[in-house]
C-alpha cells in the first residue's frame, strides 16, 4: 500500500532546479534515507510531503487519512504546556475527545434533571448515555495505545530527567524543545515519520536509545542524517540526489556506495566498448568510402554509426577535499589540566578535573547534554575562564577552535573571501581561494555574502576559516552538525591524516569511532578517561537505559561502569600465584619509573632545543647584517658559534627523537598489556 506518490514533480528556486520529473513512491513499510549535498533538495522533499512546500508542477498523492509526523531542523514551539502534558496532548483527536466527553457529561446531568422533572423523555436520556459510552470507549482505546508510561519512557530515553516532566516548555532551550517535539512525534505513532537531521541535538546515549527505538518502529519513515552509522542501522532504501538526477537504490548507505561504484565500472566499460565500435566503423568508412564494390557495406556502417547510442560516463558530485598543512612541532604534553573547576553561580558544572593531552592524540569527548562537554572545550580554548584550577598549554602549542555557534557569528555583510582572509591577512590570494575551493566555494562563489548562505554552507565557511590557520591543536565542538553526509565523511577523512592533536565533541558515532584514539567521558562533574572502545561505552549506555526503563535510571549521570568497576572477590591465591603477582607489581613499578625518567628527559631535551633554536635565530639575524663582516674576528667567532650550535642542535634533536620513540613504545606496550 502506498502512503505517498510523487508523479512527475518539478520544483525550482529562481534559476536553480531542485527536482524535475520526479517519480517516487513511499510504501507503508518503507525506511528511506535521503542522500545528497546541502541545498540539493532533501529538505524540500520532506516539506512537500508535509504540505509546507508546493511543487511547481506534477502531482503529489497522499493516502486518505494519512497521519504524518514532521520534525524539521528549525522549529518554533509556541506551547505553554508542561513537558509531559505536551507529549500526551500531541495525539491527534485526544483533546477534542476530552472536550466532547465533558460536554456530554454536562448534558447528561441536565437531561437527567429534566427527566426527573417530567419535561424530557427517558429515551433522550438513553441517547445521551449511549453517546457518552461511545466516547469513553474511544477514550479507552487512546488510553491503551497512548499511555503516560509510554510517554515517560520516550522522554527518559531522549535524555529528560523525571523532574523535567513538569517543566513548562518555555523554560527549555532550543535543543531540548526539539527533543520534546521528537518525543511527541514518536509517541503519536504516525503512519509516516519525516525526520530532518533528528540527531543534531541529541547526545550519544540518546542517539543510542533513539536508534534502538527506530529499529523497532514498524511504520514508514523518511530520514535525513549526516551520521553514516545511524543511516546504515535504519534505512532499507536510498533516494539519492546525484548529478544526473534523483536516483533510487535498495539497501543501506554502504550498499548504496557499492552500487554506485559498480555503476561507475559498468558505465565506463560500456562507454569504452561503444567508443571502440564507433572507431572501427569510422575506420571502415574512411578506408572503403571510394570503392564502389564496398558502397553497400559503407552505407550499412554509416547507418550503424548514426544509430549508435551515446553513453554518459559516471558523474560524481563534488565533495569537500580538505588537506591540513603540516603542523609545527609542539612539546610532548600538549595540554595539562590541574584541579579544574567551573561554576555558573551556585551550579557547579565541573569539579577537580585533572587531564593531560599528548601530542598526536585524537580525543573524543562524550557524555549527556548539559554534563559540561562544551564548557570544558571552551575553557581549554581560552574562550571561557575557569572558576579554579590551571590549564597549561605545552611549548609551541597553537590552538584552533571550532565552536557550534561559530557559523552563526559570521558577519552577514562580509564576502566569503573576506571572512577567511581576516583570519590570516598575510595569506596569498591563491591560498585563500584554494581553501575555499576545498570547501566547494569556487569562482564567483567567493564573492557571495555570508547572509545568503544556508546553514550547511555557513558551517563550511566556518571550517574554512579554521583551516586557513589551524594551528597544531584543533578543538572542535560538534563539527559535523549542519554538514551533509558526504561532507561529514570528508571531514573525518581529512582529520584522520591531520598530524597535530585533536580534541573534539561529537554525537556522531561513526565520526567518533573513526577518529578517537581516547575517550573523555564527562559525567556528574567529573571527566573520566575511558579505557575501552566507543563500542564498550555504548554498551554501558544501553545497560543504563535499560535500568531507566525499569524505573531505576532517573540518575542518568550515574555511569553503569562504576558498578562494573567494583572489585570482585578473588579466590585465595597460592604461594606461586603470590610470587607471580609480586613479580608483576615489581615490573610495573620499574616500568613506571622508567617512563617517568624518559618523560622527564624528553621534556628537558625539548626545553634545551627550544633555547638553542632561539639563540640560533638571533645569530642568524646577526649574520644577515653586512656590518658584522667589517670585524673579521667577530664575524668568524659568530660563524663558528653558529656551526657548533647547529651540530649541537642536531645531536639534541636526534636524542629527543630516540627518547620520544622509546617513550611511545613503552606507553604502547603498557596500553596493550
Amino acid at each position: 500500500m502506498s502512503l505517498a506518490v510523487f508523479e512527475q514533480i518539478s520544483l525550482g528556486f529562481g534559476k536553480k532546479t531542485i527536482v524535475e520529473g520526479l517519480d517516487l513512491r513511499v510504501a507503508a513499510d518503507d525506511r528511506i534515507g535521503l542522500i545528497g549535498p546541502n541545498g540539493s533538495g532533501k529538505t524540500s522533499i520532506l516539506r512537500m510531503l508535509a504540505a509546507e512546500q508546493a511543487a511547481d508542477s506534477g502531482r503529489l498523492r497522499l493516502r486518505r487519512g494519512l497521519r504524518l509526523g514532521y520534525l524539521p531542523q528549525d522549529l518554533a514551539v509556541a506551547s505553554e504546556q508542561r513537558l509531559l502534558a505536551f507529549v500526551l496532548a500531541s495525539v491527534e483527536g485526544r483533546a477534542e475527545l476530552d472536550r466532547q466527553i465533558a460536554e456530554c457529561e454536562t448534558e447528561l446531568g441536565r437531561v437527567e434533571a429534566e427527566v426527573k422533572a417530567g419535561t424530557r423523555a427517558e429515551d433522550e436520556l438513553m441517547d445521551v448515555a449511549e453517546r457518552i459510552s461511545d466516547l469513553h470507549e474511544r477514550a479507552t482505546h487512546y488510553d491503551l495505545h497512548y499511555t503516560e508510561h509510554e510517554a515517560s519512557r520516550i522522554l527518559s530515553g531522549l535524555g529528560f530527567a523525571t523532574a523535567d516532566f513538569e517543566r513548562p516548555l518555555p523554560e527549555l532551550s532550543g535543543g531540548w524543545k526539539m527533543r520534546a517535539v521528537l518525543a511527541a512525534l514518536l509517541f503519536q505513532k504516525p503512519d509516516l515519520l519525516l525526520l530532518d537531521e533528528p540527531t543534531n541535538h541529541l547526545d550519544l546515549p540518546s542517539v543510542t536509545w533513539f536508534a534502538d527505538f527506530l529499529r523497532a518502529h514498524d511504520r514508514a519513515f523518511v530520514l535525513i542524517c549526516h551520521d553514516r552509522e545511524f543511516m546504515n542501522e535504519q534505512i532499507a532504501r536510498v533516494v539519492s540526489f546525484e548529478v544526473e538526477g534523483v536516483r533510487q537504490y535498495a539497501g543501506d548507505y554502504d550498499q548504496y556506495l557499492r552500487q554506485r561504484a559498480e555503476e561507475e565500472v559498468v558505465l565506463e566499460n560500456k562507454a569504452k566498448n561503444i567508443a571502440r565500435e564507433r572507431e572501427q566503423a569510422e575506420r571502415f568508412i574512411n578506408r572503403f568510402r571510394a570503392q564502389a564494390n564496398k558502397a553497400r557495406s559503407v552505407q550499412s556502417r554509416v547507418k550503424q554509426l548514426a544509430k549508435m547510442e551515446t553513453v554518459e560516463t559516471f558523474s560524481s558530485r563534488k565533495v569537500m577535499r580538505i588537506k591540513f598543512p603540516p603542523s609545527e612541532r609542539a612539546s610532548a604534553e600538549v595540554v595539562r589540566v590541574d584541579g579544574l573547576e567551573k561554576r555558573f553561580g551556585e551550579h557547579r558544572v565541573l569539579a577537580d578535573v585533572n587531564l593531560t593531552v599528548k601530542r598526536g592524540e585524537k580525543i573524543g569527548i562524550i557524555g549527556v547534554n548539559g554534563a559540561g562537554k562544551t564548557t570544558l572545550l571552551r575553557m581549554v580554548a581560552g574562550e571561557l575562564p575557569q572558576s579554579a584550577g590551571e590549564i597549561t598549554l605545552g611549548y609551541g602549542v597553537r590552538a584552533g577552535y571550532y565552536a557550534q555557534h561559530h557559523a552563526d557569528t559570521l558577519h552577514p555583510a562580509d564576502t566569503l573571501y573576506a571572512t577567511v582572509a581576516r583570519e590570516k591577512p598575510d595569506a596569498p590570494v591563491s591560498r585563500i581561494r584554494g581553501v575555499l575551493g576545498a570547501f566547494l566555494f569556487s569562482g564567483d562563489d567567493v564573492d557571495k555574502k555570508v547572509g545568503v548562505l544556508s546553514g550547511g554552507e555557513r558551517s563550511r565557511v566556518a571550517l574554512a576559516r579554521l583551516l586557513i590557520n589551524p594551528g597544531n591543536l584543533l578543538l572542535m565542538d560538534e563539527p559535523t552538525n549542519h554538514l551533509d553526509l558526504d561532507s561529514s565523511e570528508a571531514l573525518a577523512e581529512s582529520l584522520e591524516s591531520y598530524d597535530g592533536t585533536l580534541v573534539f565533541v561529537s554525537h556522531n558515532r561513526s565520526f567518533v569511532r573513526r577518529l578517537a584514539t581516547r575517550i573523555w567521558n564527562v559525567e556528574a562533574g567529573k571527566v573520566d578517561t575511558y579505557p575501552g572502545t566507543l563500542d564498550e561505552y555504548m554498551d554501558s549506555c544501553r545497560r543504563r537505559l535499560v535500568e531507566g526503563d525499569s524505573g531505576k535510571g532517573d540518575e542518568r549521570a550515574k555511569p553503569a561502569l562504576k558498578a562494573a568497576a567494583v572489585p570482585r572477590p578473588e579466590p585465595r591465591a597460592n604461594r606461586e600465584d603470590d610470587k607471580a603477582r609480586k613479580q608483576r607489581e615489581h615490573e610495573a613499578r620499574q616500568a613506571r619509573s622508567q617512563e617517568k625518567k624518559l618523560t622527564s628527559l624528553v621534556e628537558r631535551l625539548e626545553q634545551e632545543i627550544a633555547t638553542l633554536e632561539a639563540a640560533q635565530v638571533e645569530r642568524s639575524g646577526q649574520l644577515a647584517d653586512p656590518a658584522v663582516y667589517a670585524d673579521k674576528t667577530r664575524s668568524q667567532t659568530l660563524i663558528e658559534k653558529f656551526r657548533d650550535a647547529q651540530k649541537q642542535l642536531e645531536q639534541l634533536q636526534a636524542r629527543w627523537e630516540s627518547a620520544l620513540t622509546e617513550l611511545e613504545k613503552m606507553r604502547a606496550a603498557a596500553g596493550s598489556a
